[in-house]
């Protein structure tokens, strides 16, 4: 006996995972989580017996719903469901799942496509945040094909532009919830920041590393891991995140000067497994960092000048463009490109003993 939820599996930038209508799913909390934690098969290393694909990048979930808020079109709630333990952590955002809301909310008919191109204003439910997304609707239809290409993705794939507005201290409170830019925990010089995703940035070198390392090595570095997740902890209540042990926030980046052409290079844990690439959000909190007079980042960032700021964010599998709008030394907007593809559409079954579902989805399971 197994209830049937509507589902669907997208690409989101180099994420992917789950796509639910909020409606579709439990309304109490507990319950809902263990019905994601079930869907995708947590916890369990290899996510056998989910849809999960035993990665953090694929082992995500995103909730939607049409919006009642004034000018905002729908509701993005995501989720992370940490792979190896029973947790289901709705406090970060995620700008790659985000990618794949307004292409979700289209084809859902929460959002009605014009002919052309049709944007989407995006309420993102874990930081109170606005995203405007602007996707591709030949037709008044997703079209998912383009030119667009993105480093951690392979192919190409219709352009989403999307921009970021009022991220500043989406879970912290305040962009610097210390009030420095630079903050020393453990003898190593830290910025403690939040532009859209709670970051710790500090410089490769500060804990003896060169930065260039490779994903693979980094993970097999125990010693740095161990030293990476001390700081880790204490940087949580300083940021206004209370305890952090079984949270996926505050991700640590390691920052160095740049060897690829871009801005700056990076190697970003979230929070115990170093990224193939790097996450949205913690590209434009990172790229944020690295305008902060005094900081890490800024210490080792080679940046343009001017009021537009093209920050190029060099990661493991390429780079990532972030585009600030500054005014004076304060980031006033951002914004950047990604792509999405609808992978797969059903639905995903859980144990009846978890949930029975709701009488239309329970009815359908017999």
């Amino acid at each position: 006996m197994q209830t049937r939820i509507p589902a669907v599996m997208m690409r989101g930038g180099t994420s992917k995972g789950l796509y639910f209508l909020a409606d579709d799913l439990p309304a109490d909390i507990a319950t809902r989580d263990a019905v994601l934690l079930a869907a995708m098969g947590s916890p369990d290393i290899r996510q056998i017996d989910g849809v999960g694909g035993a990665d953090p990048l694929t082992s995500k979930v995103a909730i939607m719903s049409r919006s009642t808020r004034p000018g905002i079109d729908v509701d993005y709630l995501f989720a992370q469901i940490v792979v190896d333990q029973a947790v289901v952590d709705t406090k970060p955002n995620c700008g790659n799942m985000l990618a794949g809301v307004g292409p979700f909310a289209i084809d859902e008919g929460l959002v009605a496509a014009t002919d052309g191109e049709t944007t989407v204003r995006i309420f993102m439910v874990n930081s109170g945040s606005v995203a405007e997304a602007r996707i591709r609707t030949p037709g008044g239809v997703v079209a998912y094909a383009g030119d667009a290409r993105i480093d951690g993705a392979p192919g190409t794939a219709a352009p989403i532009p999307i921009g970021f507005l009022d991220t500043e201290g989406s879970a912290c409170g305040s962009l610097l919830p210390t009030g420095n830019a630079v903050d020393v925990i453990d003898g190593v010089p830290c910025t403690l920041i939040d532009n859209g995703m709670p970051v710790v940035v500090f410089a490769a070198a500060a804990v003896g590393r060169t930065g260039y390392e490779s994903r693979d090595a980094l993970n097999a570095d125990d010693a740095l891991k161990a030293r990476i997740e001390a700081i880790r902890l204490k940087a949580g209540p300083m940021m206004n995140l209370g305890d952090v042990a079984k949270q996926v926030v505050p991700k640590m980046t390691l920052v160095a000067p740049p060897r690829a052409g871009g801005s700056v290079c990076t190697r970003t844990f979230i929070p115990h497994v170093c990224h193939a690439a790097i996450g949205v959000l913690g590209a434009v909190t990172a790229a944020t960092a690295c305008v902060l007079p005094g900081s890490p980042a800024a210490a080792v960032a080679r940046l343009p000048e001017g009021r537009r700021r093209l920050v190029s964010v060099e990661h493991p599998t390429g780079e990532f463009s972030v585009d600030l709008e500054m005014e004076g030394t304060r980031v006033v907007r951002a914004a950047l490109l990604r792509t999405a593809r609808r992978l797969f559409e059903g639905n995903v079954l859980v144990p009846r003993t978890i949930w029975a579902g709701r009488r239309k989805l329970a009815d359908a399971a017999e």
